[in-house]
């Protein structure tokens, strides 16, 4: 065991509570969610900020000192990696997110130029027994995920964004119909259930009107997988729709078709039920028209509205409703419009009237 002084500490950790001076060891278990030290081994001019636990962005440099956890990742446009065999100090990782995931790297994006490497120093330790210098394995997460979670609703309406793929619009989309809610006088609760651990689209719901937020790496999870998904979407559900919200609006990060267990939750019975409205963000017209018919036919979901780069302009927007038969809105144009769809979508339309300027 010994001490050292770190840089800058990721946002996958958050949950640890971790300060800059930590005591780390040599035994590491290579598991996923494990919190390690490690150093930055070259400079990259893109793809190169690292999220902090306080949530800014951070440029990351040669020769810093880094707290990130082990993890995998496959993602589209980012890299594709996975935890290694085996590990120990002295061994070259990579970088595999800009939330903190580390692991071996195995697919890259050209968009994205090579990740950082780096350079193992050890495994953070914790000291959870009062009065003993008995030190632990630090790990992400403030709690466990229980498997056999049970959902529960509370009769709360519930809106879920799904995408075509990555960078189709999500996020954009949930901050829009969030701050529409808002201006209406909804109290909107939110959370992300898939994808890679990265808290800024949670941060960026929140600065849109979120009075309370959640994302899957507060159960320890890195990485979401088809395994994991649906008892982390009914943990999440059930936990947002408490405090009396009007409504609990979800991101499912990545794509229908993906990696990170979107199919496996749209699949999930009692999670179906208890979704009241489905918003697909699309980055074209095909794409509207796949994501669509995967919807209906694979899983029996009318999508709400579609969103996403297919409605930047009246020419997506009019194939989407004359060929597909669902309503379009932008949500970078007509954030108004697209929120005001899902409120009546969520039934809400009358309890929430639009207000007339000035009220």
């Amino acid at each position: 065991m010994r001490t050292v002084v770190v840089d800058k500490i990721a946002s996958i950790t958050q949950a640890c509570g971790l300060g800059h001076e930590l005591r780390i060891a040599e035994d590491i278990p290579c598991e996923e969610g494990v919190v390690v030290v490690v150093e930055v081994l070259n400079n990259k001019s893109t793809y190169n900020t690292l999220e902090l636990t306080s949530g800014r962005m951070a440029k990351v440099a040669k020769g810093d000192i880094v707290v990130g956890a082990l993890g995998h990742r496959k993602a589209l446009f980012g890299y594709s990696g996975r935890v290694p065999d085996s590990i120990r100090p002295g061994d070259v990782i990579q970088m595999l997110n800009i939330g903190g995931v580390l692991g071996v790297c195995e697919s890259v994006n050209a968009e994205k130029g090579r990740p950082f490497d780096c350079r193992v120093m050890g495994v953070v330790l914790q000291f959870p027994y009062l009065g003993e210098r008995i030190g632990v394995p630090a790990r992400i997460g403030y709690r466990k995920l229980d498997y056999d979670a049970t959902l529960d609703t509370k009769g709360v309406p519930v809106i879920a964004l799904a995408g075509t793929c990555m960078e189709a619009g999500k996020t954009a989309a949930a901050c829009a119909i969030i701050a529409r809610m808002r201006h209406r006088g909804l109290n909107v609760h939110a959370f992300k259930a898939t994808g890679v651990s990265l808290r800024r689209d949670i941060l960026a719901m929140e600065d849109a009107g979120a009075r309370k937020s959640m994302i899957f790496t507060d159960f320890g999870v890195g990485t979401t997988t088809a395994k994991v998904g649906p008892a982390l979407t009914r943990t999440m559900l059930t936990e947002m729709c408490s405090g009396e919200p009007d409504v609990v609006v979800f991101e499912l990060g990545d794509g229908i078709l993906g990696a990170y267990g979107v199919e496996a939750i749209l699949a999930s019975p009692d999670i179906r039920d208890a979704i009241t409205g489905v918003v697909l963000s699309a980055n074209d017209p095909v794409a509207a028209w796949g994501g669509v018919k995967l919807l209906r036919e694979s899983f029996g979901i009318e999508p709400a509205v579609v969103t996403g780069p297919s409605t930047d302009n009246q020419v997506g927007v009019d194939i989407i409703r004359d060929r597909m038969g669902v309503h379009a809105f932008n949500a970078m144009q007509d954030g108004a419009g697209l929120g005001d769809r899902v409120i009546e979508a969520a039934g809400l339309a009358q309890k929430f009237p639009v207000r007339a300027a000035g009220e």
